[in-house]
């Protein structure tokens, strides 16, 4: 018997079963075995929204949700955000490791190469009306781009692949920004090669007619950390999206177009801009208390603050709060700020919040940088989307690889009505004779 095991007795049969445990789990399938007799097809496990389920191994990244740690390859996102550029961290997440000088070099060269949309897709974006939100557009046309680079579909080919994972990296700033530019009835701006990765972004949003845009370094390096803060989560909603996706071996393109549409929703990607209404419906400091009391007698919902997995702070919280303070000293200081603030430290010192272990989230200050930078809310998710897709191209990648991995098919548990038939008086449907 394994000394690292469970011994389950089963009291409909008074068997007794041994299943092996392996890094705090157990195999779903070792249940299997567990029947009242041989036409049982054998015990599952029941959990919606994947509670307690892991339905993958992966390398890319730990959270430890009671302590607050979120690491990348091992590497504590705060050492990350602090020393390393966007495209550093998303070398690491793709690779595993640090870029040397020269790999960073050509890495960033590579990125650069990849930057401009196939004219005929900038012609799609036309297509949409003014209106569009940006999120429907920039999944349409990653969708689009499947069109554009049928050789994607060759995913268990690991030299295509790596050129799929750097096409994306490199366009999705600037379908982001041209879904913007649409928006606004603007000319599209090409990519400029001489600027960093996301002060060419900055200068796809923002260049009007200056002979060469110049980006504030302050608000790309704000940008940049929240890149690095946004790039990877683990299983999240979108992520395990792209896992299923890809799982059917879809092209990297579609799948992509899967994951950004799940990150779409307001319970994902969309929670900051959910954050910004709050404060603006809370309005100023001085109503904040009576805000927390609503909270508290259930009327309201306290926006950006809890999250499934941490039951502590969320490490990128903090290091946003850094960020804004860089941010606010370039943009000016916005009075959205003093409420969220006062919110914070309310909501921390209150036993209501503390016993149900609510802290602040990377959403609750991501939407107010962005709003001061000059976004506009309906903008946050694409925002988002930009350096998730390096994480979840990296579990695109790592599911390739993964002997262990099918196509994803969940089992259910049928509750609905026995077999029954339709009365005898239904008459047949005739089958028309062809002459």
């Amino acid at each position: 018997m394994p000394t690292n095991s469970l011994t389950i007795t089963d009291e409909r049969t008074n068997k007794t079963y041994t299943v092996s445990i392996d890094k705090g789990t157990i195999r779903a399938m070792d249940l299997r075995q567990i029947k009242v007799d041989a036409e049982d097809f054998g015990l599952m496990t029941y959990d919606p929204a994947f509670m307690n389920t892991a339905s993958c191994q992966s390398t890319i990244t730990y959270i430890d949700g009671d302590r607050g740690i979120l690491r990348y390859r091992g590497y504590p996102i705060e050492e990350l955000a602090e020393k390393c550029t966007f495209l550093e961290v998303a070398y690491l997440i793709l690779n595993g490791e640090i870029p040397s000088e020269t790999q960073f070099k050509n890495w960033v060269h590579e990125v650069k190469y990849h930057t401009m949309l196939h004219e005929t897709t900038k012609a799609f974006l036309e297509g949409f009306r003014y209106d569009a939100h940006p999120m429907g557009m920039l999944v349409s046309t990653v969708a689009a781009l499947s069109t554009v680079y049928p050789e994607a579909r060759d995913v268990l080919d690991a030299e295509n692949r790596r050129l799929q994972i750097v096409r994306l990296i490199s366009k999705m700033p600037t379908i982001s920004a041209y879904t913007y530019r649409h928006s606004r009835g603007l000319p599209y701006v090409y990519p400029d090669n001489d600027l960093n990765y996301t002060g060419n972004f900055m200068n796809m949003l923002w260049k009007m007619v200056e002979p060469k845009y110049v980006a504030n370094p302050v608000l790309a390096r704000a940008l940049s950390v929240l890149f690095i803060l946004h790039a990877d989560h683990e299983q999240n909603c979108s992520t395990n999206t792209m896992r299923a996706v890809a799982s059917s071996q879809a092209d990297p393109y579609l799948a992509v177009s899967a994951a950004a549409s799940a990150l779409s929703g307001p319970l994902h990607g969309g929670a900051n801009e959910q954050v910004l209404r709050m404060l603006d419906a809370i309005g100023s400091k001085e109503n904040v208390p009576a805000y927390i009391e609503q909270v508290k007698a259930g009327k309201l919902r306290l926006m950006g603050f809890g999250h499934r997995v941490y039951k502590n702070y969320d490490p990128r919280a903090q290091i946003i709060k850094w960020t804004a303070d860089q941010v606010f000293q370039v943009t000016g200081r916005s009075a959205k700020l003093d409420i969220a603030l006062e919110l914070e430290r309310i909501a921390l010192e209150d036993e209501y919040f503390i016993k149900r272990k609510l802290y602040p989230n990377v959403d609750f200050y991501s939407g107010i940088i962005y709003q001061a930078m000059g976004f506009k809310p309906n903008m946050f998710t694409a925002l988002f989307a930009i350096p998730r897709t390096v994480g979840w191209l990296a579990h695109w990648d790592e599911l390739m690889r993964d002997p262990e991995q099918k196509i994803a098919r969940p089992r259910q548990i049928y509750a609905g009505p026995a077999e029954r038939h339709l009365p005898a008086s239904k008459p047949t449907i005739a089958v028309p004779v062809t002459v």
